[in-house]
């Protein structure tokens, strides 16, 4: 493993460890599957580890593997504030202490402001005192480092950036986001002011890993390297000395060790002219068959009248990507056929997703025109059939187990 220093000199592993996508099982995280990954990930040297309030059992997963194994005192965890959810000093520190009993720690090295798409949301909390209730947490230990996670375009990253004595800054960056959210001028200006810079959305989620077309997948092969999509994406990020961490949401063992031997590997420099020229094809190759650029962070969830906005965009550009039928039939089968119908036809505009998208989607106008194309009469008429059919049954054998 590789390491890059923090604003205090500090050694940070240039893989991070994203929490927000353990596995799942039931209703919850699947803790033994996540603890195995987690402790291969330390014993490779990974000593970063981002999750949030928001991530649905993701602290305290997180937590109570790093107190049973001892290691609490050996990495770094990462958290954030869920400052949408605040107004007030008083409410951060309910936050906030309760974030510190699902870690199960007295402390956060690294406490991040969550989600900051503009200014006004900073302003909100300069109002707010949040500033002065952070400086009081420092003084006291509770918190080492503070900074932001932002969603953003690059003027308000800028804005943020300049306004506060930032300890840290994580925003979305990848080789297909060159030049979008905080972008390349974010990166290089969080550098110059000495400021980490951790990355989220290396792969956009996976997309740039599963999703890739096979024109793109098609360039990468004739490039000269037996490098994965993954480690293509990996490597263009260790090639930019201003990435200080790159989060990956790791959820099998092999991922873990892919990764890490990447981390172990690619440093500034280890990109020639040809191989970035190489994802600059591969970027146009995508940007050839999408319908829309959502990368699956479900922010905009949970929709109130219960539209699965994700699922029905990511079967939609898996339309383009992969075939038709696939598309069409991944979306009957992940939200055409759940118990509670999550259509994107029970949209009423309200408006309140993209209020949250970290890609300004206009999610209402695109909804629908992702429900006409993954829905036309047949398959609509062939989802209502068995929907019936399912729940129907469903039904009968709840009544034949009463009696």
């Amino acid at each position: 493993m590789q390491y890059r220093k923090d604003k205090a000199g500090r050694d940070l592993s240039v893989l991070g460890y994203g929490c927000m996508r353990f596995s799942r099982k039931g209703a919850g995280i699947d803790l033994a599957k996540t603890e195995k990954e987690l402790l291969e990930a330390f014993s490779s040297g990974v000593n970063y580890y981002d999750t949030a309030y928001i991530y649905p059992g993701s602290e305290a997963a997180l937590g109570t593997v790093l107190e049973r194994n001892g290691l609490r005192d050996r990495v770094n965890i990462a958290t954030k504030l869920p400052q949408f959810l605040i107004g007030s000093r008083a409410a951060a520190e309910r936050y906030f202490r309760e974030e510190l009993g699902r870690l199960k720690t007295d402390r956060v090295d690294y406490y991040l402001m969550h989600h900051l798409t503009d200014v006004a949301m900073w302003e909100k909390l300069k109002v707010l005192g949040i500033p002065e209730w952070l400086e009081q947490q420092k003084r006291s230990g509770a918190i080492r480092n503070v900074g932001f996670s932002f969603h953003g375009n690059t003027d308000s990253f800028l804005k943020i950036l300049n306004d506060y004595d930032w300890d840290i800054c994580q925003i979305q960056y990848n080789y297909y986001d060159e030049v979008s959210q905080a972008g390349r001028d974010g990166l290089k200006a969080a550098a110059a002011r000495g400021i980490p810079v951790v990355i989220m959305e290396p792969l956009r989620g996976g997309r740039l890993v599963n999703a890739l077309p096979e024109p793109a997948r098609a360039v990468m092969k004739a490039g000269g390297h037996d490098w994965s999509p993954a480690e293509w994406g990996l490597r263009w990020l260790y090639d930019q000395p201003e990435v200080t961490v790159v989060l990956s949401g790791m959820n099998s063992v092999d991922m873990v060790r892919e990764n890490c031997r990447v981390a172990s590997e690619a440093e500034p420099g280890c990109l020639t002219d040809a191989d970035r020229d190489v994802l600059v094809q591969v970027t146009q190759a995508i940007r050839a068959g999408e319908k829309v650029g959502c990368t699956g962070c479900r922010y905009c969830m949970p929709c109130p009248k219960g539209v699965d906005i994700p699922g029905a965009f990511r079967c939609w550009n898996a339309m383009s990507i992969e075939s038709k039928t696939q598309g069409r039939f991944q979306y009957a089968q992940t939200v055409g056929l759940t118990r509670s119908p999550a259509f994107a036809t029970q949209c009423v505009g309200c408006g309140k997703c993209e209020q949250h998208c970290p890609q300004n989607i206009p999610i209402r106008e695109k909804l629908k025109e992702a429900d006409r194309a993954l829905r036309p009469l047949p398959y609509r008429l062939g989802i209502d059939i068995a929907r019936k059919f399912m729940f129907r049954r469903a039904g009968t054998r709840k009544k034949e187990t009463a009696t």
